[in-house]
């Protein structure tokens, strides 16, 4: 399949370019920097700011679907900023444009209706007063889901826990209603779920949350 990988030079980003290539897709990537990004057979590097709606729109042309796992890296500064909600509404636009209807999305556990699925004590606590940067983040991807799931796309929104850079389990718990999720998840086992959804429709417009069992 053809697809575009916008993320692909971050922690989340490189596992799931890595995987995606192993599982033969025809992958593009959108860079602010080619010399930094090693050629691998199967992949093209288009360099440009995902900011730019002619630049975005350019790199999906005759692409099948895209895989948007964007950052603003590791914890970012603390400070608000729409940078994913932002780059996703002109993904969106753009994919409605060309005719791309695949979208998988990366977002967190807590955004939507999955900020009931964590403990209270985390809710009213630990992230208002403990862990401000993922609130931060968690408050961008409120913004950029209803984006996603407002639009006439084939979508799958992803909500990760915390995305461990540690060997595969080899097994992923998938939950619609939080039953029987945990904290975190492998970075390879992160990975393969997200690309295995290109493939898949068992999931299209929902937001399933994933950990290790």
């Amino acid at each position: 399949m053809k697809v575009v990988i916008f993320g692909a030079t971050g922690f989340s980003g490189k596992a799931i370019l890595a995987e995606a290539l192993r599982q033969g897709h025809e992958v593009s990537i959108l860079v602010r920097d080619a010399s930094k990004i090693h050629q691998q057979q199967n992949m093209s590097i288009v360099e440009g700011n995902v900011l730019n709606p002619e630049t975005v729109s350019a790199i999906l042309q005759e692409q099948e679907a895209v895989i948007q796992c964007l950052g603003i890296g590791g914890t970012g500064d603390g400070k608000p900023n729409s940078f994913v909600s932002d780059a996703s509404k002109i993904i969106v636009e753009a994919m409605q444009k060309q005719g791309v209807r695949r979208l998988i999305a990366m977002s967190n556990v807590g955004a939507g209706n999955s900020i009931a699925f964590l403990p209270w004590f985390f809710r009213k606590l630990i992230l208002p007063y403990f862990m401000k940067w993922l609130k931060v983040i968690i408050d961008d991807k409120n913004i950029m889901e209803p984006i996603i799931m407002n639009s006439n796309l084939d979508w799958t929104i992803v909500r990760c826990p915390n995305i461990v850079d540690k060997a595969a389990k080899n097994n992923c718990l998938v939950s619609l209603d939080g039953k029987g999720l945990r904290l975190s998840i492998s970075l390879p086992d992160m990975a393969t779920f997200m690309v295995d959804q290109l493939e898949k429709d068992n999931f299209i417009r929902q937001a399933p949350c994933i950990s290790n069992k």
